[in-house]
């Protein structure tokens, strides 16, 4: 009896321990991405309303396709690999009458990906999926939803300073 309760104690606290290192994944890519998002809005927020069209150079995206870019690649990938239930996901080829739109449409992106990550199965995050660039897993799609955001910010920063609008400071968590 003993031993069978034992191994009992044992199982619960493996299987607990599997489940903490399995959430921690998405717990931790959650936190990551909410923060994201507001050093973003931040970011975007400091671009005049007359600057969107603004190009480096002419073969590089306006600020504008920039943050439009960010979107519909943060809805694409959110809702195809993230989406089982069909939860509605809004058009990512939208575009903003006007800066403070454009703004509301990144802000509604970022919670929709968030509340799609959020409820994935995480035993679903070690799954591989097809992808342009070979089978991937859910938890490599995550990774690459939050470095797509970094590259593109990346650049935007570039364009702040080009334009000589001080970015907001680096927020890492």
């Amino acid at each position: 009896m003993r031993t069978s309760l034992l191994s009992l104690l044992l199982f619960i606290m493996l299987s607990m321990n599997s489940f903490a290192q399995e959430t921690i994944l998405q717990d931790a890519f959650l936190e990551k991405w909410q923060h994201s998002a507001q050093y973003l809005l931040e970011l975007a927020a400091r671009i005049p309303d007359d600057s969107l069209n603004y190009r480096p150079t002419e073969r590089q995206m306006s600020v504008q396709e920039q943050l439009l870019h960010i979107r519909a690649n943060m809805l694409w990938l959110g809702n195809t690999y993230f989406n089982p239930e069909g939860m509605e996901v809004p058009d990512s080829k939208s575009v903003p009458a006007n800066k403070a739109e454009l703004l509301d449409m990144l802000e509604e992106s970022f919670t929709v990906v968030n509340t799609l990550v959020a409820q994935a199965n995480t035993a679903a995050l070690a799954e591989k999926v097809e992808f342009f660039a070979g089978p991937k897993t859910r938890l490599q799609i995550m990774n690459l939803l939050q470095d797509h955001v970094t590259h593109h910010r990346g650049q935007l920063i570039v364009y702040l300073n080009l334009m000589n609008i001080e970015p907001p400071r680096y927020s890492g968590w």
